[in-house]
This record gives structure tokens, sequence and C-alpha cells, in this order.
């Protein structure tokens, strides 16, 4: 009984998780209109990086930096998801702690609970590093998705796709911090 109990409280807090990050992500999705897509068609000239250029410094004389309306997507999708991971992470987390502190709860669940919180901060800690070190690399930005047995890894891509060397780097910065396989990482390339 106790097992069903334990099984039915992480099925329950992973739905909770899945269906928070769903809403998030269908409500915070600007909608595109036909003038959006013939602009990022128009701005598509081949010529944006998607890499640090590290022989440039920064901009001189006040200048700013103009966005394509492509770039400004991809900041955009990134800046969502983030927000969106964090907001179902502080769900789940909201709702193990409440499980925990529950008068009723048998020790064990407590116990259960405090260990998939102290997980997901892992997690957390995990993916913040990483995308740390993918930008480092060379990358604009990146978002990664951990857990115990994947590794997810979104880079804006350029509209050649990404080259075997990125793809190179990735799989060796994930590789080395999680001590998965790579048949357990996938990489998105987000246009």
């Amino acid at each position: 009984m106790k097992i069903f109990k334990r099984n039915a409280i992480i099925i329950t807090v992973i739905l909770f998780v899945c269906v928070a990050v769903y809403l998030n992500w269908s409500y915070n999705r600007p909608p595109v209109t036909e003038d959006d897509s013939q602009a990022a068609l128009d701005a598509q000239d081949g010529s944006s990086s998607l890499f640090f250029d590290e022989a440039s410094g920064p901009l001189e004389g006040g200048e700013e930096e103009v966005l394509s309306p492509e770039t400004q997507a991809a900041n955009n999708y990134f800046a969502s998801v983030r927000l969106t991971r964090q907001q179902a992470r502080d769900s789940a987390i909201n709702t193990l702690r409440e499980a925990s502190e529950l008068a009723t709860a048998s020790q064990t669940a407590k116990d259960e609970a405090i260990a998939a919180i102290t997980v997901m901060a892992g997690y957390t800690v995990s993916e913040a590093e990483m995308e740390a070190l993918i930008m480092a690399k060379g990358f604009k930005d990146c978002v990664v998705f951990l857990d115990d047995s994947s590794v997810i890894v979104t880079v804006p891509a350029p509209s050649e796709g990404l080259s075997e060397s990125a793809v190179a780097r990735i799989t060796d910065i994930v590789l080395s911090e999680t001590g998965l396989s790579t048949e357990q990482l996938k990489i998105i390339e987000v246009k």
C-alpha cells in the first residue's frame, strides 16, 4: 500500500509539472501573424551569426545592436522556455514541500518528498552549469533540460544547421558534466 501511495504521489506531481509546462507554453506563446511570417522571411539573408565573433569587440560610439526578427524570436523563445521550466519546477517543489509538511504524511513520504526536492535542485544547478559552459564555447544562448536518464539541449542554429564541431562541443560538455551516454543526449536546433 505504501508503494502505491508513493507512486501515486510521484505520478501526480509529474502530471502537475507537465500540465504547468504546457499551460505556460500555450499562454505565453505570441500569436504568429502573416506580417510576422513575411518579416521573418524578408530578414532571412543568411548573414546573421549565431555564434560569438571573438574578434569583434563591444559596440563603439553608443551604437546599438539591431536584432533581426529571427534573433528576437529566438531570444524570446529561450527566455520563455527558461521561465516556463522554472515555474514548473517551483510548482512541483511547492507541491512536494506541502506533501512533506502534512501532519498526516508518513515519515517515508516526507523523506521521499525531500529527496525529490533535492534531486530537482541538483538538476537546476547542473542545467545552469551546462548552459554557462555551452555559451562559453561560443553559442549565444541555450537551454538544457536534465533528468536522471536523458539530457535535451536546445541551441540556436544557423540556417545550414549545426556543424559537426558545434555538436561535438555540446556533446563533450554534456557528457563530461553528467556521465550519461551519447544515446541519452538530444540536441535540438532552434531556428
